[in-house]
C-alpha cells in the first residue's frame, strides 16, 4: 500500500485516499474532505493503524453515512470506514455474530433466510451495526439493547475490548461507550423462526416506512430524537415548521421530522435549518430537541443572512 506520505499506514492493508470526498459517502449528499480516508482490511490492519496513529490527531468513524451531517469544511485527521471482513455475518445457533460495518438491514435479511427471529426490525434502521451500537439505534418498538449480547472493539491505542449489553448502559438514541472507541463486532441473541413469516413481517415494515417517510430523498432519517414523554415530529408541526426551507434544505411535509436536501443544499443549510427548528420548538413549547442525527466536521461559519420560507 502506498502511505501517501502518512506514516500511520506504512505496513497496513487496505484503502487510504487523501482529499477525499465525503459528500459521495453520506445519504444527506453533503459533506467537505477528509484529509484521509482508510478501509482497513482486517481487524489486525485496524489495530496495527490504531497504535501507530498520533494520539493527539483527530479521527473519526464513519458507517453507512446514513445518520450523519458532515459539515461543508470536511473532517480533520483520519476518517475510518469499516467495509470488507467488518461486514461478515455468522451465526451459532440462537448467537448472530455481525461486523460493525455490516448495515442492519442485511442482518436483518441474514437472520429472516437463517431462520432467526428477533432481529427483523433492524430491516427499516438506515445504518450499519457500529452506529446501531454507538446510539442503541431502533424502530418498530424494539432497539439495539433489547438484543445485544456483547460489543468488540478497539480503544482509541488499539487496545481490544470486549463489553455486554450491560456495560454500555444503553438508554434511548445513546449509550455510555466512550467517544474514542471503535466498535468492530457484536453479537446478537436470537429465536427459532419461520423464514417466509420473517420475511413477510420485513416486507410490510418497509411497506409502512414508505408510507410514512420520504423515502428515496436524500434524507438523514430521523433528525431529532424523541422528547420524553413526546413524538418529535408532533411538537415540530405544532411548531408551525412543516415545510420549513433555507435554500436547498427543507423539512418533509410528509414526515416533519426528515431534512431533505434538494440537491444542491450544503451542510451550512442543513443544519442552520435544523438549529432554527429547535428554536421555533423551543419558542412554541418550552421543549429542547436533541440531534440524533451525528453532525461531524470542521465547523464553518452559519449563514445567519440566509432565507427561511
Amino acid at each position: 500500500m502506498s502511505t501517501l506520505s502518512a506514516p500511520w499506514f506504512e505496513n497496513v492493508n487496505g484503502s487510504v485516499q487523501a482529499q477525499s470526498l465525503l459528500s459521495q459517502h453520506t445519504w444527506l449528499g453533503v459533506g467537505g474532505k477528509a484529509d484521509w480516508l482508510f478501509e482497513p482490511e482486517t481487524h489486525n490492519d485496524l489495530q496495527q493503524f490504531l497504535q501507530q496513529y498520533d494520539q493527539k490527531l483527530p479521527l473519526t468513524v464513519i458507517g453507512a453515512g446514513s445518520n450523519l451531517l458532515v459539515r461543508d469544511g470536511g473532517i480533520e485527521g483520519v476518517v475510518i470506514r469499516l467495509k470488507g471482513e467488518f461486514e461478515h455475518i455468522t451465526h451459532d445457533q440462537d448467537i448472530l455474530s455481525a461486523g460493525a460495518g455490516a448495515t442492519d438491514a442485511n442482518v436483518a435479511r441474514y437472520a429472516a433466510k437463517q431462520g432467526r427471529a428477533g432481529l427483523a426490525f433492524m430491516i427499516g434502521i438506515p445504518g450499519t451495526i457500529g452506529g446501531g451500537l454507538r446510539m442503541n439505534a431502533g424502530c418498530y418498538g424494539s432497539e439495539f439493547k433489547d438484543v445485544l449480547i456483547s460489543a468488540s472493539g478497539f480503544a482509541r491505542d488499539g487496545t481490544p475490548f470486549t463489553v455486554s449489553a450491560a456495560d454500555l448502559k444503553m438508554e434511548y438514541r445513546r449509550t455510555a461507550a466512550p467517544d474514542s472507541w471503535i466498535f468492530t463486532s457484536a453479537t446478537f441473541a436470537t429465536t427459532p423462526g419461520e423464514p417466509d413469516t420473517l420475511r413477510l413481517q420485513m416486507k410490510e415494515m418497509i411497506a409502512s416506512r414508505a408510507d410514512a417517510q420520504p423515502v428515496g430523498s436524500r434524507t438523514g432519517g430521523s433528525t431529532f430524537a424523541n422528547p420524553d414523554g413526546h413524538k418529535a415530529w408532533q411538537v415540530i408541526d405544532a411548531a408551525g415548521c412543516r415545510g420549513l426551507r433555507i435554500g436547498n434544505a427543507y423539512l418533509s411535509e410528509k414526515h416533519c421530522n426528515f431534512l431533505i436536501n434538494e440537491g444542491q443544499a450544503t451542510a451550512a443549510e442543513l443544519e442552520q435549518l435544523g438549529e432554527e427548528i429547535r428554536k421555533r420548538v423551543k419558542q412554541h413549547s418550552g421543549i429542547e430537541l436533541r440531534w440524533e442525527i451525528k453532525r461531524v466536521g470542521r465547523q464553518p461559519t452559519l449563514g445567519g443572512d440566509a432565507d427561511v420560507l
